[in-house]
């Protein structure tokens, strides 16, 4: 346990903006899966979850908790999986 005035708030700093950071990547994840499970249903189901599924990317974004091109990355990966689901 620090000492130091400034360390003590460091660290419930660092607690307070960890757990801020584990729900938004939660909710990534959590989205991504129903995502993938309406995707196993069928287009049209996976097509409604791509825009709550393309906002939590976003989110996460604007947070700071992921890197913009890293949401862009699975962005263009979610719709080319409804595509080739389309096409399929």
């Amino acid at each position: 346990m620090p000492n130091i005035q400034s360390a003590k708030k460091r660290v419930k700093v660092n607690k307070t903006k960890n757990l801020r950071n584990r729900m938004v990547k939660t909710g990534v994840k959590t989205s991504l899966k129903k995502f993938n499970a309406a995707l196993a249903e069928g287009v049209e189901p996976a097509a409604a979850q791509l825009s709550a599924t393309t906002s939590a990317l976003d989110k996460a974004v604007t947070k700071g908790v992921m890197h913009k091109n890293a949401a862009n990355r699975r962005k263009a990966r979610l719709a080319k999986a409804i595509n080739k689901a389309a096409n399929a």
